[in-house]
């Protein structure tokens, strides 16, 4: 069935676990296909089916969202700050005014009916939305969340004659959510800097001269300027102009690059200095800046394997916690002396600990703060399970051509045989090169000066693997590997040297080769050194060139292993194999061009595809994209995996630790409700912070 896509902003959603119990309660209604609630980047996606009727389920929803988070709603995002504003400016006006209460209360005579209703009345004060909301939820069957944890921690207090401490639980409560909520909303709008890529609008052409509509209002073929300053609203050719331009929203390069008349210019990057007439090449929604932001706002569907253990955790751990503080009220005092009350108030202190929002809120917030480091650093990462996974590898395996090598080949020489000259075999090879996308055709092309007449060529045929075969000059020319040639029964010489040849017959006759070779990329050996230096020892090239150029580039780059002469298919079954050898002891990634290693990049464990950008099949093919072809690119972004990796483990130590610290001094009697509040605030407030250092790592690159 047919379903429309909806993308919702939501304000005033500061509870993890609800935003886990809203996604569960709209995934189960009628006529929605699926529903992702992002807690991280305060979206909502629901795909709700055709047949349906949109506007009554998004009342349904909005209802849900109500009733498991008071105060959260469906929002666009100018009105979503102003209402956080708003709420938060609210929220301190009412809490200064429990606080005069609660002072009042303080000064009254102690156990005086004035001061037992002062605290009373600061408790309703601080806490009477938790306390709706607790009762409303068990009447929804929704026990064992904060709320009600609070209330009865509190009202407990009250019944034991603690209306002080009762009163100012639910003080240090409230306000330490507040300051959490303002950490967690700081972090999601560090975030979205990180990720402000979104052009706000396009100058386009009209008879009146340029006029500023949509993005997505302009269609390719349209003509649009660009003026100094302006973010590129859409990928395009330059039609008239000179400018630098800014691609380091997309690449991370800091470079400037030049462009002029007939270059690309794609969406996202910023216009430096001169204006600029493009012609559309696409629209808005394919767009570069389009595909990366959703690609990057999806990627918090993808969770990490600890993602999902907290979320199951949490689940489990509440409900087991509130059991032992019931078993810490009744037990102890039926096989000792001790009071009851004693043992009841240690059972409060345990329900106060019990609380998991510290990890339920900081650990998706990590892997997505991650995602957006990356991104800043022109590495696109579909999800945090690759994110976690990446930080776990010591093992790579890379393409050669296009990967760690620039791609273009230079002519190195021209051998002729059997009575043919240099200049015939350069001829027969460029018209039979001429279709093929492939760089050594690009390089035989460019060194034959000239475009070779289609008249004089007929027949043309790609072989994978191999090269091409073409009727010129109604003569039948085979050009391609050596494998082409003993297809053909065709004998051939070995090359002396290392490099790359291209070998010519024509009606069944060898003519010679044309010798080229591949350099690499600028900082391919520095790339491989920083990667053996970060424990990546493990690396392997797999490539179809033939083994002379193999292992005279593996070895310049110190890669271990070396697997030449390899069929598109032969490269998948070599990848498996590491893999089952490999299995248990790490993830494999496999690292290519994209475009040419589409299928190997999707076997891998994890697929990285290199020079990414403008390229559909590597951003559709690969898990983690480089988007230029800097190959240092894949130390920035095992750099940032193990810094996420580190980020969100020191933050489960720090919540569970301190939570099984003052779980025990609760039962030693050692730990008091109001110093219980602080410990569990306290830590989430700590895990937030700690989680935006990973965002820091982004704005740094």
């Amino acid at each position: 069935m047919e379903t429309t896509r909806h993308q919702w902003n939501l304000t005033g959603l500061g509870c993890a676990g609800c935003a886990n119990k809203i996604e569960t309660a709209v995934r189960k209604m009628e006529g929605v296909a699926s529903a992702r609630l992002d807690f991280a980047n305060s979206k909502f996606y629901v795909e709700i089916n055709n047949d349906q009727d949109a506007n009554g389920i998004r009342e349904r929803i909005e209802s849900i969202i109500s009733d498991i988070e008071p105060g959260c709603c469906i929002n666009d995002t100018e009105a979503a700050e102003n209402d956080y504003r708003m709420l938060f400016r609210r929220r301190i006006v009412i809490y200064i005014i429990g606080l005069v209460i609660f002072i009042a209360a303080i000064i009254l005579p102690e156990q005086s009916w004035p001061e037992t209703l002062l605290f009373i009345m600061a408790w309703l004060i601080f806490g009477g939305q938790v306390i709706a909301k607790s009762f409303r939820n068990i009447l929804r069957g929704r026990v064992f969340d904060e709320n009600f944890l609070m209330t009865i921690a509190t009202i407990g207090a009250f019944i034991l004659g603690e209306y002080a401490e009762g009163a100012s639980v639910m003080l240090f409560y409230q306000v330490g959510e507040m300051f959490q909520d303002y950490a967690v909303d700081r972090s999601r709008r560090s975030i979205r800097k990180l990720l402000d890529i979104k052009p706000e609008y396009a100058n386009i052409m009209t008879e009146s001269g340029p006029e500023k509509v949509s993005p997505a209002n302009v269609r390719p073929g349209d003509r649009i300027m660009v003026f100094p300053g302006e973010r590129v609203p859409l990928d395009g050719r330059v039609l008239e102009g000179y400018s630098s331009v800014d691609t380091s929203p997309l690449t991370g390069e800091s470079l400037p690059k030049d462009v002029q008349e007939g270059d690309e210019v794609l969406s996202g990057s910023i216009n430096q200095s001169g204006v600029l007439t493009l012609e559309v090449a696409k629209s808005y929604e394919n767009s570069t800046v389009s595909r990366i932001l959703e690609l990057v706002q999806n990627a918090s569907g993808r969770k990490a394997v600890t993602e999902r253990f907290i979320t199951r955790f949490a689940a489990k751990y509440t409900p087991a916690v509130v059991g032992l503080a019931a078993m810490l009220a009744i037990l102890p005092p039926l096989f000792t002396n001790t009071p009851f009350s004693q043992w009841a108030y240690r059972a409060l202190v345990f329900l106060v600990i019990s609380c998991p929002c510290a990890l339920v809120i900081s650990i998706p917030l990590g892997f997505f703060g991650g995602i957006g480091a990356a991104s800043r650093r022109g590495i696109l990462v579909k999800g945090g399970n690759y994110l976690e996974a990446l930080a776990r590898t010591d093992t790579m395996v890379f393409d050669k051509t296009g990967t760690l090598t620039t791609g273009v080949f230079r002519v190195t020489g021209i051998v002729p045989r059997q009575g043919f000259t240099g200049q015939e075999v350069l001829h027969y090879a460029a018209c039979a090169e001429s279709y093929s996308t492939h760089p050594l055709a690009r390089s035989v092309l460019e060194r034959y000066g000239e475009n070779p007449d289609p008249a004089r060529m007929d027949d043309h045929a790609e072989i994978p693997g191999k090269g091409v075969r073409a009727r010129v000059d109604r003569k039948q020319v085979l050009c391609g590997n050596r494998r082409l040639m003993e297809d053909h029964g065709i004998s051939v010489e070995e090359r002396a040297s290392a490099g790359t040849s291209l070998y010519v017959a024509v009606d069944g006759v060898y003519a010679g080769r044309i010798d080229m070779e591949d350099t690499l990329k600028p900082d391919a050996v520095s790339a491989m050194e920083s990667l053996r230096a970060m424990g990546i020892h493990d690396t392997v090239l797999l490539t179809g060139d033939v083994r002379e150029a193999a292992h005279y580039a593996a070895g310049r780059l110190g890669i271990g292993r070396v697997h030449h002469q390899l069929l598109p298919q032969d490269k998948v079954t070599v990848l498996e194999s590491i893999i089952d050898e490999k299995k248990g002891s790490g993830p494999v990634v496999f690292v290519g061009d994209g475009i040419n290693d589409a299928a190997v990049i999707s076997r891998a464990d994890i697929g990285i595809a290199m020079g990414g950008i403008g390229s559909d099949a590597a951003i559709e093919a690969a898990d983690i994209v480089i988007m230029n072809d800097e190959v240092g690119k894949l130390c920035d972004a095992v750099a940032i995996a193990r810094k996420t990796r580190r980020i969100v483990f020191q933050n489960i130590v720090l919540a569970l630790g301190v939570k099984i610290l003052f779980l025990a001094m609760a039962t030693g009697g050692l730990a008091t409700l109001w110093e219980a509040v602080f410990a569990d605030v306290g830590v989430a407030l700590l895990a937030v912070l700690n989680a935006m250092r990973i965002i820091k790592a982004g704005s740094s690159g």
